[in-house]
């Protein structure tokens, strides 16, 4: 029963990140003041906390690790892709255009994530242009 609760909230967290980069991306495009408002530079980080501490749990409680299971260590690459491309997205890149395509590609490593996560193969939706 607990594992299901968590496991719904790591899936609530990882739509609620999803979105909430998808619209920080638009908003970044448009040059909007709204991306320097406090509660848009905080919420993120609280939301990728719970995300990251359930997505922990739910690897504890059912004892996959990275690593050991290869869909698990490419969701962590995935990640790890992810966030680099989020930071250039956001902040390090430096022209708009730099920003958007980074923002563009971080978001297609985002679905693959997600297809990853719900195939539990590591190649997820890529294995459709994998010849068996």
């Amino acid at each position: 029963m607990i594992y299901l609760v968590i496991k719904q909230l790591h899936v609530f967290c990882v739509l609620l990140s999803g979105a909430g980069f998808f619209l920080r991306g638009l908003l970044m495009l448009r040059g909007s003041k709204w991306l320097s408002l406090r509660w848009m530079k905080i919420v993120p980080h609280f939301n990728d906390t719970v995300l990251l501490a359930t997505g922990i749990t739910l690897a504890i409680m059912s004892n996959r690790y990275p690593l050991t299971n290869s869909w698990l260590t490419a969701k962590l690459c995935g990640l790890l892709i992810y966030i680099t491309l989020g930071s250039l997205a956001l902040r390090a890149g430096r022209t708009r255009h730099m920003r958007g395509l980074a923002w563009l590609a971080a978001l297609m490593v985002y679905g693959w994530i997600i297809s990853v996560a719900l195939l539990h193969q590591p190649t997820g939706f890529l294995q459709v242009f994998i010849p068996s």
